[in-house]
């Protein structure tokens, strides 16, 4: 079968490899789509993270974001069966630890922790090899494409927002209107929250925001004040997926007071000069989150149907297995939507 390589040096090598073959406990899909998440071009398409053993590249089958239908099972497989509709959770775990009992492999640090797409074979090829603890199955509603946005992206979103406790209380900022801050904007409405702004420095980025519908207005880095008069003064939620320095600070100027700062996007970085005034007066909470937990995708995939939202709908462009270098290239650019490998 086809498999792409990230060598790095903002490359893509399509190499065949042997298919592989379910074992115990594993399926075998045949993928359907498979999406490209700014991690892999952060830690990997650029140059290969060193330091952190989770984004450790291992000169696998590159792609997290995997969604295919069954077409073979391992012995002692319980829940699946072949031709299964299916989207994986990215990371797979040991299995027996407290974070994997909880849902939260993303978590797991036990040697047997592997990633999809950078520990282990990934998805950006004709098959993939997954663990049946690692998949969920979608309902008939939820397109294969949609999985594959579910699998890191809306999935990344709706816990960053779960853990801020959205609702119809509260008006939402999100910083970084790539992929992950569409998803954010599009589920943060579908949980009530309103009015809705955006703040990304890219044009393109903020007229898709607000085609889409994601957000309700949308405003450039410099703009914070007309954005927070959108939100009568200030979100009660601001969410970042920038992973940028300033994009962070941009979500504490955008809260009010006892507002909440969720930082979803990925980097280093946060120079708050002034503590007192800037964070402990006004009372605001900081709240990291890591992804998301088996089981809070498992209830984004059904609530899905229910809202009646597509999350391909931030897949801007989509490209053949061949054609991956034009795909990572395009991502690369970071003036789109989501990009999508359909092989």
């Amino acid at each position: 079968m086809r498999g792409v390589h990230l060598p790095g040096n903002s490359t893509t090598e399509i190499r065949e490899v042997p298919d592989p073959e379910p074992g115990p406990g594993q399926v075998l899909l045949a993928m359907r789509a498979s999406t490209i998440c700014g991690s892999d071009i952060r830690a990997i398409y650029r140059e290969h993270a060193q330091g952190d053993p989770a984004e450790m590249y291992q000169g696998v089958v590159a792609g997290h974001e995997p969604a295919g239908e069954v077409v073979a099972v391992g012995p002692g497989t319980v829940r699946l069966q072949v031709g299964d509709r299916v989207c994986v959770y990215h990371i797979s775990g040991c299995g027996q630890c407290d974070d994997c009992v909880r849902g939260y492999q993303i978590s797991c640090s036990a040697p047997q922790r592997a990633a999809y797409g950078w520990q282990r074979d990934g998805g950006h090829a004709d098959l993939i090899r997954a663990e049946e603890r690692d998949c969920i199955v979608l309902p008939d509603f939820v397109t294969f494409l949609d999985g594959a946005c579910v699998a890191c992206g809306f999935g990344t979103a709706y816990e960053g927002l779960v853990r801020a406790q959205v609702s119809g209380r509260d008006g939402l900022a999100v910083v970084g209107l790539g992929p992950v801050g569409l998803a954010a904007g599009l589920l943060g409405g579908k949980l009530g929250a309103v009015p809705r702004v955006g703040v990304d420095p890219s044009p393109e980025r903020r007229e898709l925001a607000l085609r889409l519908g994601a957000v309700d207005a949308a405003f450039a880095p410099e703009d914070v004040e007309a954005a927070r008069a959108v939100v009568g003064g200030g979100a009660h939620v601001a969410v970042d997926c920038s992973g940028s320095e300033p994009g962070r600070g941009t979500a504490i100027a955008l809260v009010r007071q006892r507002g909440r700062v969720v930082l979803i996007g990925e980097g280093n970085g946060l120079t708050v000069p002034e503590v007192s005034p800037t964070l402990i007066h006004p009372s605001i909470t900081i709240i990291g989150s890591w992804v998301t937990s088996l089981e809070h995708m498992r209830e984004l995939v059904a609530r899905l149907p229910v809202w009646g939202l597509h999350p391909e709908v931030v897949v801007s462009d989509t490209f053949p297995l061949a054609d991956a270098e034009e795909a990572y290239r395009l991502a690369d650019a970071g003036r789109s939507g989501k990009i999508a490998l359909v092989p």
